[in-house]
Formats: C-alpha cells, sequence, structure tokens
C-alpha cells in the first residue's frame, strides 16, 4: 500500500510517499481502506520527534480516517465488510489502508462523505472528553475556546452552543473570529487586539466563564483564572504557549476552580470505546439535524502530505485540513 512515512524528525518535506505492507490486525482491530485521513497538530508534533508513538502502535502519522471496512472480525458489534466508518486510530492514518480499534470506529454520519467524516474522529472524542466528561459542562453553563478556529475550536463551537451554551472563542484575526460566530459562537475575541479576561468579563457581568478549553496554557493560564466564575473548570490539552505557569492559588482555593487536562492518544481502547458510545447517542444525531456539521478548510492528495503540514503550521486555517487518498 502507498503510505506517508516520517523519514528523520524535521522540516515538512520529510514527510515521504513510501511502500509499506498492509497493516497486520490485532485482536479487537478491523482493517480500513481508507478513504481520507484527517490533519492534526499532534500529527506535526510526531514529525517533529516531540510526540512519542505509544508502544505497539503504527510509526505512521495520522490519528482518524474514514472509509470502509474490509476485514476483522466484526462480531456483534451491528457492522459489516463493506461499511462506511470513521475512526480514532493511535498512528497509521497516512496511508491506504489503516487498522483501527473496531470499538473506536462509528459510522459515517448520516449525509455526510467519506470525505467529511474524516475530519471527525480526533476532534470530536477530544472535545467530548474533556469539555463534557472531564470539564462537566452543564446545562445553563458558558465555555470559552482558547484557539477557537481550530479544528478543537470549531467542534467544541458547534456541540456546545447546539446543545443550548453560551461560546465564547479567541482567534488571531477578525475574520477568523467572524467565521467561527457563523458557527454558533456568541463572540469571537481577536486576542491581537482585544484582552480576552476583559471582555469576558463584560459579557457575563462580571461572573466569568464556567468551562475554559485551553490548548495554549503558559502565561494565559493564569490570565484564564481571572476569567473562571466560581467553581469554574480549565482543561489543558495542548501546550503552544510553553508548559511554564505562574498562578494566584488563592483564588483556586477561594474561588473553588479546578485545573486539569488530558491527552488522548495513549489512554486504552475501552476509555475511547466510552466515548465512542457517547458520541454515537448525543452528538451523532445532530449531524442529520444540521444542527452541526464539518468545517474543511482545504484538501490535499495523500503525496501532498508536506503542503498539509505546512498550512497546519501557518495557522492559516479554520477547520479541518485533510488527505485525500481515495475518491469518495
Amino acid at each position: 500500500m502507498r503510505a506517508i512515512e516520517i523519514t528523520k524528525p524535521g522540516e515538512p518535506d520529510v514527510l515521504q510517499l513510501c511502500e509499506r505492507p498492509l497493516p497486520v490486525l490485532k485482536t479487537g482491530e478491523v482493517l480500513i481502506k481508507v478513504h481520507a485521513a484527517g490533519i492534526n497538530r499532534p500529527d506535526v508534533f510526531q514529525r517533529l520527534g516531540k510526540y512519542p508513538v505509544p508502544p505497539g502502535a503504527s510509526d505512521l502519522p495520522g490519528l482518524e480516517v474514514a472509509g470502509e471496512i474490509v476485514d476483522g472480525d466484526l462480531g456483534d458489534s451491528g457492522f459489516s465488510k463493506g461499511d462506511l466508518v470513521c475512526a480514532l486510530v493511535q498512528g497509521g492514518g497516512y496511508a491506504e489502508y489503516c487498522a483501527a480499534p473496531l470499538e473506536q470506529c462509528l459510522p459515517v454520519p448520516e449525509g455526510l462523505t467519506p470525505l467529511e467524516a474524516a475530519t471527525l474522529p480526533e476532534t470530536y472524542f477530544t472535545v467530548w472528553s474533556n469539555v463534557f466528561d472531564r470539564a462537566r459542562l452543564s446545562e445553563g453553563e458558558s465555555l470559552l475556546v482558547q484557539g477557537g478556529s481550530s479544528g478543537i475550536g470549531v467542534t467544541a463551537t458547534q456541540v456546545a452552543s447546539a446543545l443550548g451554551h453560551r461560546v465564547f472563542i479567541t482567534a488571531g484575526s477578525d475574520d477568523k473570529c467572524r467565521a467561527v460566530e457563523a458557527l454558533g459562537a456568541e463572540r469571537g475575541i481577536n486576542y491581537r487586539d482585544e484582552d480576552f479576561v476583559a471582555v469576558v468579563k463584560e459579557l457575563t457581568d462580571g461572573r466569568g466563564v464556567d468551562v475554559i478549553l485551553d490548548m495554549v496554557a503558559g502565561d494565559y493560564v493564569a490570565r484564564e483564572i481571572e476569567c473562571l466564575a466560581d467553581d469554574g473548570r480549565l482543561v489543558v490539552i495542548a501546550l503552544l504557549g510553553g508548559p511554564q505557569a505562574n498562578l494566584d492559588m488563592n483564588h483556586v482555593l477561594r474561588r473553588r476552580l479546578t485545573i486539569t487536562g488530558s491527552t488522548l492518544r495513549p489512554r486504552p481502547v475501552a476509555f475511547k470505546a466510552a466515548i465512542a458510545r457517547q458520541l454515537r447517542e448525543q452528538v451523532w444525531p445532530l449531524f442529520a439535524q444540521k444542527k452541526i456539521k464539518p468545517v474543511i478548510h482545504h484538501v490535499f492528495p495523500l503525496e501532498e502530505a508536506a503542503a498539509a503540514h505546512t498550512m497546519m503550521e501557518s495557522s492559516a486555517h479554520v477547520g479541518k485540513i485533510v488527505l485525500q487518498v481515495l475518491a469518495d
């Protein structure tokens, strides 16, 4: 099969087209003939040598795919060979075939193509796990998303707003802010021109937000503490601003704040399977109801993976970047 491998840690041009044998299935896995694979920021970190591959996972990049089940023991899953699915994987997505745990597969949502469905697993699993499970965003509560124009950002915005929450986002330009407002955000905050703490306080009459989804960390953490409501929760899922933060713990004590974080890739199949069940029950119907939709910024052919990574690193995109492997 054709695949994209990382020849050595480095710039996007280290991503090279190669020939690899088909994946050997483990117990509980299915083989997917890949139509498309999503590009995610962790793929860039892996290419740079900063995101280790979990033991036993494919060294090929790619954490989400969509395509056709062509092999594997399907048991009583309800899936059959030939079904179109999307799946969260630990690696191997940039290829014509990919092994995926059966329990991490979801049907392509009604009305979507596999190309569109390939944009869903990594961001939807991440958002549901962190915003709704870990941070417990509940009825009547509000959400601030840092990096609102990213794949994670547009997913969190759409799902939270569709479920009735007030959503505020930060982004690096007015155009990006307006784009995410069109997806359901109440207010986009251009972090280059505005103080997100002051804006959030003004929009919430000084109360602050209940939950913050943060991909920045670093010096953002102290400011985020300022704009959390009492009993608020900050969940960190990336460290684009650096791993070190200084903050006043008096706020945490007096206002009963929670600071937490997680990474998804190393978690066991059982953990991800539970998320898949929740997504299928509570989120997947929203696609058929037209309350949420995939947001694709650009599609590249498989052999142009380097160009896709260059675009990802430019942060010029709104939504997802996709590698098309097989025409829908």
